[in-house]
């Protein structure tokens, strides 16, 4: 890596910590060239701080380390993104991060679907397709799933992309419904497959 420390007059460059797995970011911390070496010597994330004036690891008395992933440089050789494993809480103040969010898998749609699938089972009304298909329970939505695998099937097997997507999106949509039926979220069929790989 050709970090450029010259660019800032105190010869530290930020470095923004960003959780590997989740992708969340942790926490904003600066680091000189012993700071990096550091990380990169010790794999724990090793700052320089500027209220101690001296290297700091983070979790040195917490125990809640950062494990080194990767770092990278940005385009303007100024700033790094390090990618890491999280010991424990990152913010001092006991929070997942220093921002007070949550670190946990974000699927983007999908979790929200995820989301509105849990409120439409919880709280029903006559309207909601999802809530009719819990009121019917598991037997329902299995076969639901069952329809849309067989759906999907056909439809790979002629030329119609939209119907293909379409009967694609349904099935994942009653995946989704019988995961949760069963008790469990995208995130532990994601469990698995990681174990797998």
């Amino acid at each position: 890596m050709n970090i450029d420390f010259s660019k800032h007059t105190d010869g530290l460059v930020p470095a923004i910590v960003q959780d590997a797995q989740t992708k969340t970011v942790l926490m904003l911390g600066y680091m000189n060239a012993e700071a990096v070496a550091k990380t990169q010597a010790t794999q724990l994330i090793t700052f320089y701080s500027r209220s101690k004036n001296r290297l700091w690891t983070k979790g040195e008395e917490s125990g809640n380390h950062l494990s080194l992933v990767s770092m990278t440089v940005d385009c303007d050789m100024d700033a790094l993104l390090v990618k890491a494993l999280p010991m424990g809480p990152t913010c001092h103040k006991g929070n997942d991060t220093c921002w007070n969010e949550k670190n946990i898998p974000s699927y983007g749609f999908i979790s929200d679907l995820e989301t509105t699938i849990a409120d439409r089972r919880n709280n029903p009304t006559d309207k909601s397709y999802v809530a009719s298909l819990f009121a019917e329970g598991i037997n329902k939505i299995a076969q639901k799933v069952g329809e849309e695998a067989v759906e999907t099937v056909i439809e790979a097997k002629d030329n119609d992309e939209g119907l293909f997507l379409n009967e694609s999106a349904d099935l994942l949509f009653h995946l989704l419904i019988l995961l949760q039926a069963k008790g469990f979220t995208l995130q532990d069929v994601i469990d698995v497959l990681e174990a797998r790989m």
